[in-house]
């Protein structure tokens, strides 16, 4: 052995121990962890004002409790100290509302208030460990949080009584059947009801392109496009497409198509550990940019709408700026939804997001080749561990109550893999470095701008998006120089894209903006933003309108093309 190889090696066996045991934590780093907790416990300990500060808190909030408790003993009706807005797990059931359970609630949210103020208020804290001390003091506080409590939760006593604990007998069989499913790796129950191509991803379409990453679809009017320009839709590969088709009453695919648009979809190859080495270039290559060039063999010298969702939003932005910077004008327009241009405020996410994270993430795909579904799943998971984890444990297992499946939640089960090497470079390129908006991202060498897209953009933000909050996604505005109409729509990154017309409790806010107007913050932004009831997409069916070529249609045959099968493909059942 050489002694140049000798460093190699050693690396390799730190790598391997960092894999295993990234396995075991899911992927989350053991430092970033114990280095918050650390930063927090060294600043906390020399900082008596804090201390003192969070202890009149305390003393504060059980005033504030003990004024409430004789106001509700005397019978009195009157505001709580801490507000239950958004605890609509406490709102389920009447008694949360009555004495003693009032108080218990009313007492976890003081000690909540309290731990939250302790975890947050040290001076001297590296930002990222603030925020990493409060979102894991949320997650702890939502562990013990009594509506997660069987012992306490009264609809487990009412429930258990009332049906001689056969709720506990249905739950364990959920809780099993649950568990041979994760093993087996079958989907939850209630989602084989809905099936690609037969309930699902139903809108008539041909593949017309296919190659090691993409299949193109082809979605055609019946009697003809009214508009010129066709729409490509760039969905993020971190999962399958048929988001944006799923059932014909929410299929955005259909609602465009039932306009007169053509439309084409890209549905990426869900990759394994041979794809180890695709790189997050290559998506723009052999992704957008391919699928761009056969609208343009099919229907040469029309404009193109371009569409991205999420990851594609951000892969279609560097596409459209790399564009911009070769004189190519094929673009019409361009819509971003729920996508992120700039990192620098991207939420809980960026809890995960630093060296040692990176790394620690490096290390895992390094061995395994690619991020795989359970362990971004868990992710999630964690981010919205009341809903998805303590929120279900409940519900499911002790109450022995299943939702109703429905066709997003049948989706959001069928999960895609990330090779390592584009994930690797999206996470330090974007998340970690924030390239992309610091002006030192490059495409072939040479470092590419937002400023020089100028074609129309319409973006939209959903206003309980924790993957890409809607003040990021609203940045681009900050960093482009070009008309834009900004949406901002209730739900969260999911439920609020889907917003069919006829969706019940769907509102908006929509504003646009020249490209030579004087920026304004979001807040401002959405103080002065018009608020309109319903779905969102009518307002983009006639922005995509205003932006077509007029007198301009497409005729059925005009579209030549290969036929490389129906819709919905091949790629979306990997």
């Amino acid at each position: 052995m050489h002694e140049t190889d000798q460093p190699r090696h050693f690396e390799t066996l730190d790598r391997s121990v960092r894999a295993a045991l990234a396995k075991v934590t899911q992927g989350v780093s053991p430092y970033a962890l114990s280095a918050a907790y650390i930063d927090w416990a060294v600043h906390f300990a020399m900082s008596p004002g804090t201390q003192l500060d969070v202890l009149v808190r305390m003393v504060e909030n059980c005033r504030r409790l003990s004024l409430y408790a004789a106001a509700r003993l005397n019978g009195d009706k009157i505001e709580p100290p801490f507000p239950v807005n958004g605890w609509s797990a406490f709102q389920e059931d009447g008694l949360w509302s009555e004495i003693p359970m009032d108080m218990v609630r009313q007492f976890h949210l003081a000690i909540t208030d309290a731990a939250l103020l302790a975890a947050q208020a040290p001076r001297g804290m590296e930002s990222v460990d603030q925020m990493r001390m409060a979102f894991l003091t949320r997650q702890v506080m939502d562990a013990l949080a009594p509506q997660n409590n069987p012992l306490v939760n009264p609809d487990f006593w009412r429930r258990t009584f009332t049906e001689g604990g056969m709720n506990l007998v249905r739950g364990y069989h959920n809780m099993i059947d649950d568990y041979a499913r994760e093993l087996d790796g079958r989907p939850p129950k209630g989602a084989e009801q809905f099936e690609i191509g037969k309930t699902i991803a139903t809108t008539p379409g041909t593949v017309v392109f296919r190659n090691d990453l993409i299949e193109l679809i082809r979605y055609s009017p019946p009697n003809g496009a009214e508009h010129a320009e066709p729409v490509l839709i760039v969905p993020a590969w971190i999962m399958k497409y048929y988001i944006l088709d799923l059932s014909p009453q929410n299929s955005l695919v259909r609602f465009l198509v039932e306009r007169g648009h053509t439309v084409f979809m890209v549905s990426w190859r869900n990759p394994t550990s041979a794809d180890r080495d695709i790189s997050f270039d290559d998506y723009r290559t052999k992704g957008v940019m391919a699928a761009l060039d056969e609208v343009t063999r099919l229907l040469p010298e029309r404009g193109i709408h371009a569409c991205g969702y999420c990851l594609g939003g951000t892969i279609l932005s560097i596409a459209a700026a790399t564009m911009a910077r070769n004189g190519d004008k094929r673009l019409k327009s361009i819509t971003l939804l729920a996508a992120q241009t700039d990192f620098s405020e991207a939420g809980d996410l960026m809890l995960f997001v630093d060296d040692s994270q990176v790394a620690f993430l490096e290390d895992m795909m390094w061995d395994q080749g690619v991020l795989d579904t359970h362990q971004m799943a868990g992710a999630f998971r964690i981010l919205r561990s009341n809903d998805l984890v303590w929120s279900r444990f409940i519900r499911d297992y002790v109450l022995g109550q299943r939702d109703v499946m429905t066709d997003l939640m049948a989706w959001n089960a069928d999960q895609t893999r990330m090779p390592y090497l584009m994930h690797a470079q999206y996470l330090r390129g974007l998340f970690l470095e924030n390239r992309l908006t610091a002006g030192r991202f490059a495409v072939d060498g040479r470092v590419i701008a937002l400023r020089d897209i100028d074609a129309p953009v319409f973006l939209v933000g959903t206003e309980k998006d924790h993957i890409a909050p809607w003040r990021s996604v609203y940045k681009f505005r900050l960093f482009a120089d070009t008309d834009t109409t900004f949406v901002l729509t209730t739900g969260g990154h999911n439920a609020g894209i889907v917003s069919e017309p006829g969706h019940p409790h769907r509102s908006y806010h929509i504003g646009s903006s020249r490209h030579d107007d004087k920026y304004r913050d979001p807040d401002t932004w959405l103080s002065h933003a018009e608020k309109r009831e319903g779905s969102w997409w009518l307002a983009w069916a006639d922005w995509l309108a205003s932006n077509s070529t007029p007198g301009l249609t497409v005729a059925s045959s005009e579209v030549v093309a290969n036929d490389l099968g129906p819709a919905p493909g091949t790629y979306v059942f990997g």
